[in-house]
């Protein structure tokens, strides 16, 4: 079997916890806003490896991976999710700690074999980095251009499955800095028993050079980068939201 892939980073550090081996897959069926890898959007596009030509690179290094592992990303690795379950359970006999860092688009709680698909995976997952790009279903369209009905109950799927969650969410001025949802985000965060980390990022344009190399319009012109002298604000509001949530739930 062989995946479509965008390309590798030999020394992640942003990528999940310690030095990691980064893959990034081609493919993705949202269309963020403020998405910087808008040429991982094809799924047709990259080289076609295999799982041992990837992990073949890995090996390479393997020694400045002891406290990291492999990281998956992209692009939306779950659009190639038979591939994602072969290198997984690679990964789990050979020792590697693995990282899906995904947007949960594709799960779908209505298609049995997709959630029997998911389970597997998650079966040989460590960790998963979920990206929340907004709580309120409207806005969420308006920015991503997909639903977030199932994403959310990827989230709440993962956390029955006991595999660790990292929560990330972008703060964009204007669009999702808005205190009210950043709380609700919070408080559906607050009912996932396996959340292990929240990362409150800062939007930003270095993006803005690749949309303009590609051709394609950058649908945020104009809106500045988010001050990061308002971020902890920003992430306060959404710890008040777990807070709540868990103080309910005791």
């Amino acid at each position: 079997m062989k995946a479509h892939i965008h390309s590798l980073e030999s020394f992640g550090t942003v990528d999940g916890p310690g030095t990691r081996f980064v893959i990034f897959f081609q493919g993705c069926p949202m269309r963020c806003k403020y998405c910087h890898n808008p040429d991982t959007w094809s799924p047709a596009g990259g080289t076609l490896m295999t799982v041992d030509e990837i992990l073949e690179h890995y090996e390479r290094n393997r020694s400045f991976y002891e406290k990291g592992g492999i990281t998956t990303t992209g692009g939306e690795p779950m659009m190639q999710i038979d591939f994602l379950i072969e290198l997984y359970e690679e990964c789990k006999k050979r020792g590697i700690h693995t990282c899906l860092d995904t947007s949960g688009i594709i799960f779908n709680s209505d298609i049995p074999e997709n959630v029997e698909k998911t389970s597997r995976l998650l079966d040989s997952t460590d960790l998963v980095m979920l990206d929340i790009k907004h709580i309120d279903p409207a806005h969420h369209m308006d920015l991503c251009k997909q639903p977030n009905d199932q994403i959310l109950k990827f989230a709440q799927f993962v956390s029955e499955k006991g595999v660790e969650l990292w929560i990330r969410h972008v703060v964009v001025p204007s669009i999702t800095d808005d205190d009210k949802y950043l709380e609700e985000l919070g408080y559906f965060i607050g009912s996932l028993k396996t959340l292990k980390a929240l990362d409150v990022l800062p939007y930003h344009t270095m993006g803005v050079k690749k949309y303009e190399e590609l051709g394609i319009d950058y649908p945020l012109k104009g809106i500045p980068p988010m001050d990061k002298d308002k971020l902890l604000d920003k992430k306060q509001r959404i710890l008040e939201g777990i807070k709540r949530r868990r103080a309910e739930s005791e």
